[in-house]
């Protein structure tokens, strides 16, 4: 899963995914931006909703291993990232990178075979919203961790019932994860060129997951179809929306991109609604809108971050 997080984040490299001049490309710069970072939230909670069709067949470590090597091999045929000595030089950086990038997908693919999409991706929202407080030193900023507390609070009577404790604990996993994706993205975009950092992420984040995928043993047996749904998914999950990212943050500022990718839990729980069947009662309904509020006010308290 590549992170869609919060307005500071920026773009995740200096180059565009696709071929500039390209008829993809060209199609893609009609389209406004808000409209191209709105599919690209869609795009992975899309893809996030599909792979739980494979997990019956390739299991959710099956699944996350193929991602990782799709997403990494695409990434690589589109922007070959040069092997030089700066890879043994960032060798360290770039293991780090891949366990986060690892710990994203895994616990957050384990978690949906336990609680709804909505919910899942709230929780894992937390991670990049804590990192965004932390890193900033106003007291406003208090108010938006009360909201966001509040919103864990209101899920905390339905743990044991309407909830699993397994599956929250596997979201907050994954939250970890994409806490740590937030600074670990940025140095190795200082580190490496262009795509380079991630795609090297993604390679990693495959051979750390790989044991996890023997131990589990559904890959083994799973067929063409299935493999192939794996290769839409990392698509889904990871090509598409850095092409339609780049373009949208291309044209529109950092704060606006800030708002507009706050609506991402909102998206998550309408998409476990309309695929999944995953109902959501009014109790967590008012926690992923927390959640949603609580990244929204911190966009906006820090505007003067904003171009």
């Amino acid at each position: 899963m590549i992170p869609i997080a919060l307005s500071e984040m920026g773009p995740l490299g200096p180059k565009d995914p696709l071929p500039r001049g390209s008829l993809a490309s060209r199609a893609l710069d009609r389209i406004p931006p808000a409209a191209l970072l709105l599919l690209a939230i869609l795009s992975i909670q899309l893809s996030t909703a599909f792979a739980t069709f494979l997990f019956s067949s390739l299991g959710p470590a099956g699944t996350a291993f193929l991602t990782a090597v799709f997403s990494a091999g695409v990434l690589t045929l589109l922007s070959p990232p040069r092997i030089d000595r700066r890879l043994r030089d960032g060798g360290v950086l770039i293991a780090l990178f891949g366990l986060a990038n690892a710990c994203m997908v895994l616990p957050f693919f384990l978690a949906l075979q336990h609680i709804p999409l909505g919910i899942a991706s709230a929780i894992a929202f937390l991670g990049p919203l804590g990192v965004a407080v932390v890193t900033s030193h106003r007291l406003s900023h208090f108010l938006v961790i009360g909201i966001a507390v509040l919103g864990v609070g209101l899920l905390t009577p339905e743990v044991g019932g309407g909830l699993d404790a397994r599956g929250l604990a596997l979201a907050a996993l994954a939250a970890l994860g994409w806490a740590a994706f937030v600074p670990f993205s940025k140095w190795a975009g200082r580190a490496f060129p262009g795509n380079d950092g991630l795609t090297f992420s993604f390679w990693m984040a495959s051979i750390l997951l790989l044991p996890f995928m023997l131990a589990e043993g559904s890959m083994m047996r799973a067929g063409g179809v299935e493999v192939g749904g794996a290769f839409l998914v990392a698509l889904l999950n990871a090509v598409f929306p850095a092409a339609l990212e780049f373009r949208a943050l291309q044209r529109m500022s950092a704060r606006s991109y800030g708002v507009l990718v706050t609506l991402e839990p909102a998206i998550g729980a309408l998409v476990g609604a309309l695929l999944l069947h995953q109902a959501i009662d009014l109790r967590m309904s008012g926690a992923i809108a927390c959640v949603t509020l609580a990244a929204l006010g911190i966009t906006l308290i820090d505007r003067d971050k904003a171009p």
